[in-house]
């Protein structure tokens, strides 16, 4: 029995992006569901149970940021936000509203599908699964026996090491920015000491990248927080 298509919402009052995305689903797994504007949107994603939400920032009658808001009081379905709105400031915003993800447009059809794959994996019931061990490439981490290898070779991490990579692994592929690093690992009050997770991840890079200012796990999103790859 052929199993119902993943449902993808995409909230956007652009028609260009709404056929653009339309095209590029076409012929796979997924189902798209579109809506013009927030209201629409939410109450798309009352009744169609989507698995990740595509919204756009600049609706007609809602800000995305609200949007977000508002979905974050009753769900934790994955939001990827894809907007023109390329400031560093504008993507903090949306990832301290409770956002995912953030794709500046124009943005390619492979790395918005790899981003949804992404947020799909990390989909579980009815919010966010939180994935305890990653294996990528030679680097495995196990957030809860705190085992760390590096191509087979045991590394030894400090407590805040340990902290920082594993609130990375919990969301690989996704970005986490400077605040939510700070306030998890340090505490609430730490949230403007940047300059404590710049001293340690470098140390914590020192540790697991070849070449520390060309990482190839822990990529930098400039002005925003940082990302682990994901595959």
């Amino acid at each position: 029995m052929r199993s119902d298509p993943t449902v993808i919402l995409v909230i956007d009052d652009e028609p260009q992006i709404r056929r653009f995305l339309r095209a590029s689903l076409l012929d796979t797994a997924y189902r798209l569901v579109e809506a013009e504007d927030g209201t629409s949107g939410m109450r798309a994603v009352a009744t169609e149970n989507p698995a990740v939400v595509l919204l756009d920032l600049g609706l007609p009658d809602l800000d995305g940021l609200e949007v977000t808001r508002q979905l974050r009081e009753w769900t934790q379905v994955p939001i990827l936000v894809l907007s023109a709105r390329g400031q560093e400031a504008d993507k903090v915003a949306a990832l301290d509203a409770g956002a995912d993800d953030y794709l500046t447009k124009p943005f390619s059809v492979k790395e918005l599908m790899a981003r949804v794959r992404v947020a799909l994996r990390r989909r579980g019931g009815d919010g966010v699964r939180e994935t305890p061990i990653y294996d990528c490439d030679g680097l495995y981490v196990n957030v809860a026996t705190r085992e760390v290898r590096l191509n087979g070779n045991e590394l030894h991490l400090t407590p805040i090491e340990h902290k920082i990579l594993s609130l990375l692994v919990k969301h690989a592929g996704l970005v986490v920015t400077h605040r939510q690093l700070l306030s998890e690992v340090w505490g609430p009050a730490y949230v403007d000491e940047l300059h404590y997770l710049r001293v340690f991840m470098a140390q914590l890079r020192q540790k697991i990248e070849a070449e520390p200012a060309r990482p190839r796990w822990i990529k930098t999103e400039t002005g925003v927080g940082y990302r682990l790859r994901a595959e």
